[in-house]
């Protein structure tokens, strides 16, 4: 065992004297290691809770053998983070949470590891350190919110966004955006739709990093602590059998998390997080995979923010196993990849069944016939960008329109609050991406509020940074090169006519070479200052975002 090295012979005694004066004793101290990454914190609701989870799991490891050594991780809330400062540091904060895992694995010598998880960045960022330290390992998430309930219809924190912008276009009181304040986030647990943590949450399944249920049990429900102590005894088997991530995450092990989040019709951001945790485990995930997979895995789930229903519905339909089995039954899912149950796929959904035809619909009847997310690719963004297309209104799948260019979110915010964007507009947002921003800051804010104002049919918002899970409508992000690295999007002006097909897969900036030549050769490089040594650090190693924005 690794933590043979600071627990055995003679010279570790001092080692040994250090673990009793923690109130270890020899023969737990004889026990397997296990770090229990616990992110819990006050602040994030997704985390709250997390400490009666960490229990769980360490009861789980305890009582098959194994010593559990709980340690803390950061975390940020994307949705307080939202729309000022504070979401540059969001993205930035997966690689210190990978990070600060390796130090503490390899520090202390653990010999595995269980990830106790939940939220945007705190999940692939403990997912990455799974595959980077290659330690047996599972990720166990906290769970999703349940939905709230105003007037007999579900609610959620996006809910409360786009009540703002109705707020603004006068189509909503103070007291009515303060009834949805108060009844959408219901209590603990990550935001109830497929928003950004409740995908990768989902992708922790399909991957087979995580147990199945680990992305739709609510937070609430007893059935998450009995999750938990099952991950605790799970880790010991994998342990004894020497099972570790890199033996788990395969190349086929993507495409499968691929396919379930085009058949959910997941967050965006998974086109960041899949990736990295790919070039976490030695492996290159080209986005392109995502095109090739969407034309034979059609959209079967229609959830918030791009349908009605939230994850307790697909708890309730079966969950991600049974998408999963839908989908093995024309072959879309390579049910021979190995999980950390020990089993396989294909022996992990043999048993599951979908309970509701609605929330999962058969593949002869999706919603859409191809995937939920699309790379468009041309001469605004030469490297690609990313749409969730299952959540754009069918009018917007195709438009063309004037480029409206802002330098920052606040400049494009004030514009949109200020009544002053016009239906067919194409907002800009650049200067927003990893290096520029730095940190590539999520658009919720103005995407909300477009939608609360029902603009969503009329206005599509293109971006060097990237969008919240919670995001609907014609939202096109990480557009790559991003504007600080002198990509297209920089050399964008007012009035530019800006063509977007989305099931053709392209995005066009409509100004002849010639004129783009001469625009380059007058610009000048820019950044958004920040006043961070830590996020000048950052800007200085950042990949694009379609590299999955990792560190070099």
């Amino acid at each position: 065992m690794k933590s043979d090295n600071a627990k055995k012979g003679l010279e570790r005694a001092p080692h040994r004297s250090l673990l009793k004066a923690a109130g270890y004793t020899d023969w737990e101290i004889d026990r397997p290691w296990v770090g229990v990454a616990n992110a819990f914190n006050q602040i994030i609701p997704g985390h709250v809770h997390l400490r009666r989870i960490t229990e769980a799991v360490k009861a789980g490891i305890y009582a098959a053998g194994g010593l559990p050594i709980e340690f803390p991780t950061i975390g940020v809330c994307d949705g307080i983070a939202m729309n000022h400062e504070g979401m540059k540091f969001s993205l930035p904060s997966r690689e210190l949470i990978m990070d600060s895992i390796e130090v503490m694995a390899r520090g202390h010598a653990f010999d595995a590891l269980v990830l106790v998880t939940n939220c945007d960045k705190i999940i692939p960022g403990m997912a990455m350190a799974a595959a980077k330290l290659n330690l047996p390992s599972i990720v166990v998430s906290g769970g999703p919110m349940l939905a709230g309930n105003l007037g007999g219809k579900d609610v959620d924190l996006n809910t409360v966004f786009e009540t703002v912008g109705k707020r603004i276009a006068g189509k909503a009181s103070d007291e009515e955006l303060l009834e949805v304040e108060n009844a959408a986030c219901p209590g603990c647990g990550s935001c109830a739709g497929m928003f950004t943590a409740n995908t990768m949450n989902c992708m922790m399944e399909a991957l087979g990093l995580g147990l199945p249920g680990n992305g739709t049990i609510p937070a609430v429900y007893a059935e998450r602590d009995r999750l938990a102590k099952d991950a605790g005894r799970a880790i010991m088997a994998l342990v004894e059998k020497n099972i570790r991530p890199r033996d788990i995450l395969t190349r086929e092990a993507f495409e499968n998390a691929v396919a379930v989040d085009l058949a959910l019709g997941g967050s965006t951001n998974t086109t960041l997080h899949l990736p990295a945790i790919a070039w976490a485990a030695g492996l290159d995930l080209d986005l392109q995979l995502f095109n090739e997979i969407g034309t034979k895995v059609p959209h079967i789930c229609s959830m918030s923010p791009g349908g009605a229903h939230h994850i307790q519905d697909l708890y309730r339909a079966g969950g991600v196993q049974a998408v999963m089995k839908r989908l093995a039954e024309k072959g879309l899912i390579h049910e021979d990849c190995g999980t950390v149950t020990g089993a396989s796929q294909g022996q992990n959904i043999a048993k599951a069944r979908v309970k509701d035809d609605e929330v999962i619909r058969p593949l002869d009847r999706p919603y859409h016939a191809t995937g939920g997310l699309a790379i468009l690719k041309g001469s605004l963004a030469p490297d690609g960008c990313v749409v969730k297309q299952a959540a754009v209104l069918p009018e917007m799948l195709v438009h063309t329109g004037p480029a409206r260019v802002f330098n920052s979110e606040e400049e494009a915010f004030a514009a949109i609050q200020g009544m002053k964007i016009l239906d067919g507009d194409v907002l800009v947002i650049r200067y927003e991406g990893p290096k520029g921003g730095p940190g590539m800051r999520e658009m919720l804010t103005p995407t909300s509020t477009l939608a609360g104002m029902g603009m969503d049919r009329t206005v599509a918002l293109i971006t060097d940074g990237r969008f919240s899970g919670a995001s609907r409508g014609a939202s096109i992000g990480h557009v790559s090169p991003e504007a600080a690295a002198g990509g297209p999007i920089a050399l964008v002006r007012e009035g530019d006519q800006i063509s977007i097909d989305i099931p053709n897969k392209t995005i066009e900036l409509l100004v002849d070479a010639a004129e783009l030549e001469r625009r380059r050769a007058a610009w000048k490089p820019y950044m958004q200052p920040v006043d961070s040594l830590f996020l000048n650090r950052y800007r200085r190693a950042v990949t694009s975002g379609m590299k999955g924005a990792v560190l070099e």
